[in-house]
This record gives structure tokens, sequence and C-alpha cells, in this order.
């Protein structure tokens, strides 16, 4: 029996041309694979990581909340992370969005979530263009990182308050920004916050009027920030306090056009046909 040419152990230039011409292909699908943008690497879709695993509200049923509101627009990839403190630099290379529904409130400030590396590269990652975004209290952290702070366009201070959950009245005082450009103002049940702590950037896009026995001691209701800064974006969303609040469609439209914002710098997504116009309508919503 003769063996073919390429099983001869002798030299032979046709079977290392045939090597050479498959490691060459494999080494160029390599270099593709490595080319592809990572935060779109799945069908085209924003990648998001949410940091989740620990709060002073809900977590076990806003983290789910807010993976679903974002994953029905077909738009973005969404993964969670319980173990934050655990997070290294290099997992954060795939996503677009770094949402946080993560806090530390009312822990001992002395125990640091990160070490000064894995906050580098964060703010390092946001720098390509990525986003921040906020939900809630999600930035009731890391008061000792001004970084961190600025991009979260604000958090709950010592001078912030709440009255008891009650439905109101939002409105938007920026019409220009691509997140609530062409959206009617709405009603929905939420923890209104009171004299939140902001940042200087901020840019202001919604208020809530203030009830009126706390109107006289309340000098900032807005509850929807951006803010951009050393190449990245952020965006914060201070109404959300419990997933029956996250039922609102005007707070679904307003999280995924602001995730998208915060990963692109562009919205496309369409509002909710179902708008809750009316103080019934958002009564309905949280029920």
């Amino acid at each position: 029996m003769v063996l073919p040419a390429v099983m001869d152990f002798a030299p032979c230039f046709t079977t290392r041309r045939l090597l050479r011409g498959t490691c060459a292909l494999l080494l160029m699908a390599g270099m593709a694979c490595v080319a592809a943008p990572p935060a779109l690497a799945e069908a085209g879709k924003l990648r998001v990581l949410i940091l989740s695993g620990a709060n002073n509200h809900n977590w076990q049923e806003t983290t789910p909340a807010i993976k679903a509101a974002l994953e029905e627009t077909g738009r973005f990839s969404v993964d969670v992370e319980d173990k934050v403190a655990d997070l290294k630099p290099q997992a954060l290379e795939p996503y677009a969005v770094i949402l946080s529904n993560f806090n530390t409130f009312g822990k001992d400030p002395s125990v640091q979530v990160w070490d000064a590396a894995m906050r580098k590269a964060f703010i390092e990652h946001l720098g390509k263009g990525h986003g921040l975004v906020i939900v809630h209290a999600g930035s009731s952290m890391f008061y000792d990182w001004p970084e961190f702070q600025k991009l979260a366009c604000g958090s709950w201070k010592d001078a912030t308050s709440h009255g008891p959950i009650h439905v109101d009245h939002v409105t938007f005082t920026e019409e220009k920004s691509p997140i609530t450009a062409g959206l009617a103002p709405f009603w929905i049940r939420d923890e209104f916050w009171k004299n939140t702590g902001v940042d200087s950037a901020a840019k202001a896009l919604a208020t809530v009027s203030p009830e009126p026995a706390a109107a006289a001691n309340t000098t900032n209701n807005n509850i929807l920030y951006t803010t951009e800064t050393g190449g990245a974006r952020g965006f914060a969303i201070f109404l959300g306090h419990d997933a029956t609040t996250m039922k609102n469609t005007a707070w679904r439209t307003l999280l995924q056009r602001g995730t998208e914002w915060a990963a692109t710098g562009k919205v496309t997504l369409a509002p909710a046909k179902d708008w809750p116009a009316t103080q019934a309508d958002a009564e309905r919503m949280a029920k």
C-alpha cells in the first residue's frame, strides 16, 4: 500500500506550505477576534455589567427588574456581578456600561471595596468612551473617591432626605438631551429624594414637585442627571426605590435610553407606547 505524500515522514515542501497556510489562517482569525469591539461582542448588542449583591434596598428584587428592563429592548446583553469586591480590572473590558445597583451605605467606611489599582482601572476603562449608570442609591458609596462621585453625578449626603412613598409628577428640565428629547411629563409612584448631593458639573434633566409640607426646606428636587468627563459618560436616575417602581414604563424608558446614551453618546430607543400621563396610569402600573 502506498501512503499519500502528506504522510511521508521525509521533509515535504507541500506539507510545509499547507501547515504554514493553516497557521496563517488561524493567526488571522485570532487577530480578527481581538480586533472586534468587545462591547459589541454579542450580535451587535451593547454589553452591560450590573454591580449588585449589596444595597440598603432590596437588590434581590431590583437587580432582576433592571436586567429585564434593559434586555426587553433587544439592545443590551446584561451580566450581573454579585461579588463586587472580587472584581479584577480585566473583568471590565467587555462592557460598554457599568451599572451600579450596589452600595455600602451604613457599613464601615474604612473597609475598602476596591484597592487603588482597581479604582484606577475602573476610571481608565470608562474613559475609553464607556459609561457609568447609577440607579437610585447606586452611588451611596465611595465617598472618599472624587472621580467616582463626579461620574455618578450625585449621591445621598447628610442633608438628603425623602418623604413617604407616593405618586408624584415628573417634568423635564432639559429637553435638548437625547435621553429626554420628545418625552412627555409623567407620573410615577416612588420614593423621591430631596437635597441630593450633586456634582457641580452634572446636568439636571428632570425634576419632581416637592411635597407641600417639605417645599420650604427643599432646594433640590431633580432626579435625573448626566455628566461627561475624561472621555466617560455618567447617567444617574435617582428614581427606582423598589421593583414596583420599576414597572412604570416611563422609568423603564429613561433607564433604557440613559443606558444607551452612556454606552454610545446617542439614543435610538423609542419611548414606551403605554405612557403614565396621569396619576391613574401610575397607580395602575404600580399594582
